[in-house]
């Protein structure tokens, strides 16, 4: 269980860091250049997202983040128990489910356009919004689930 929790926490950190970069700064300044290049931009970054060691750290975070909370419901009134159930949940609910529903069909969305096209500008100010809206709760998830796997690793 160390081991896990601590995977858990450092994979939820670094995810967090990630997400709020996105929330910061990154899709601000994507806004601000021309809806072609940040279109192809985004575009390329989520193209290359999935190439790179993020895809196993998401992944990995989220398997055990969820083996975590499984686990947790069978170990119930031993210290930082509810810490790692909550953790386990805010994660995979808060992170996976919300990138699974909202933000990759966003991205699948603007992958499928054609970005000097006319129809590009409402689906850019669109994903701007409803993207960025969507990352800043996995960023708050990933923070969340951090802190509450720190402070179960804390409690034993």
């Amino acid at each position: 269980m160390p081991i896990l929790l601590w995977f858990s926490a450092i994979g939820c950190g670094l995810i967090a860091g990630l997400y709020f970069a996105f929330s910061a700064f990154v899709m601000s300044a994507l806004g601000r250049i021309d809806q072609a290049s940040g279109i192809a931009a985004m575009n390329a970054i989520n193209v290359d997202i999935v190439r790179s060691l993020f895809m196993p750290l998401f992944l990995g975070t989220t398997l055990v983040s969820a083996i975590l909370a499984v686990v947790a419901v069978f170990r119930v009134g031993e210290p930082g128990t509810l810490a790692t159930l909550a953790g386990g949940v805010v994660y995979v609910v808060g992170m996976f489910v919300v990138t699974m529903i909202f933000n990759v069909p966003l991205n699948n969305a603007l992958a499928a356009i054609d970005p000097a096209s006319v129809d590009a500008a409402p689906l850019w100010a669109r994903y701007l919004k409803e993207w960025t809206s969507w990352n800043h709760v996995r960023t708050v998830a990933s923070t969340a689930a951090c802190a509450l796997f720190v402070a179960a690793i804390a409690a034993d």
